[in-house]
């Protein structure tokens, strides 16, 4: 009978280089959003893929960035923390010479003593041959146990990824039951979502300057959930923004972020959105705790 094997595996990186779009494709679920603006990612967020040989524990962790305020620092210790008890790092990057980014979360991983995969994210931007240069560059300032050249997009490489990853875990338990994907709560991931649609109907400072946060959750005994999410802001002009012109900004936030957490929850969903002011919340540790952010 052939050993199970187990272990925790982190992913790490720059903001905006596909980490999120990465362990959504790997787990077949959506359990992280994804945007195209950097920094979406606040929280660390554990999937699981079990497989009937092993049980991979990935970690999702907040883009390595030079933080401007409080919730920047809380973001970049929980990325850094998370890589502390893992067994294996996946240090993901796009397809480009290394940047000064790249460089300092590299002088990271040379105090960690950790097996790490170097992947190379979005090839399907690219021809293949225009990847060579950047493997060598990279190989120039670290030695990777691999490197992979992936699309999280497409899934163009994920099958040799998970192949490595397996051969590079230790033999282990099921830490989780097998029909497991995420250890995130309903209430977590329905913030989250709404948090995604207003990052996609915003710009410039907006997407970053709100924060989601489940009031209450009331489930009827014919199944239908009543949610009421409130977002926060920074300032008054902000609040104005996110509600739009006659509410219509807002009903569509509500209406995109309803649509998709029916879907995760399969069932009818009643939700309520209030826009409110936390002046300067990213800067209040207070306020920061109060959201969960540790």
């Amino acid at each position: 009978m052939e050993k199970f094997h187990s272990g925790y595996v982190s992913l790490i990186g720059r903001p905006n280089v596909g980490k999120s779009t990465l362990l959504n494709t790997i787990l077949g679920e959506k359990v992280a959003i994804v945007t195209p603006k950097p920094q979406t990612t606040r929280n660390r967020i554990i999937g699981v893929k079990t497989l009937p040989e092993a049980q991979i524990v990935l970690i999702d962790t907040p883009g390595i960035h030079k933080p401007k305020h409080k919730l920047g620092e809380l973001m970049v210790r929980e990325a850094r923390g998370s890589v502390r008890d893992v067994d294996l790092i996946l240090f993901m990057v796009e397809p480009e010479e290394p940047g000064s980014g790249d460089r300092f979360i590299i002088e990271i991983l040379k105090e960690l003593k950790k097996p790490v995969f170097l992947i190379i994210n979005k090839i399907d931007t690219l021809k293949k041959p225009e990847v060579l240069p950047v493997i060598d560059a990279y190989s120039k300032l670290y030695l990777f146990k691999e490197i992979i050249p992936v699309s999280a997009l497409t899934g163009d490489g994920i099958d040799i990824l998970l192949k490595a990853i397996l051969s590079y875990l230790p033999e282990g338990p099921r830490y989780y039951p097998d029909d497991l994907v995420t250890d995130q709560l309903e209430r977590f991931m329905a913030a989250e979502i709404v948090r995604e649609k207003i990052m996609e109907q915003t710009e410039e400072e907006i997407p970053y300057s709100i924060a989601t946060e489940v009031i209450s959750w009331t489930e009827r005994e014919d199944g239908v959930i009543f949610i009421h999410v409130n977002i926060y802001v920074e300032r008054e002009g902000q609040k104005g923004i996110i509600i739009g012109k006659d509410g219509l900004k807002l009903k569509k936030i509500g209406t995109d972020a309803r649509l998709e957490i029916e879907r995760l929850l399969g069932t009818k969903v009643f939700l309520e959105l209030w826009v409110k002011i936390k002046k300067d919340w990213r800067s209040n540790e207070r306020i920061l705790r109060e959201l969960g952010f540790k």
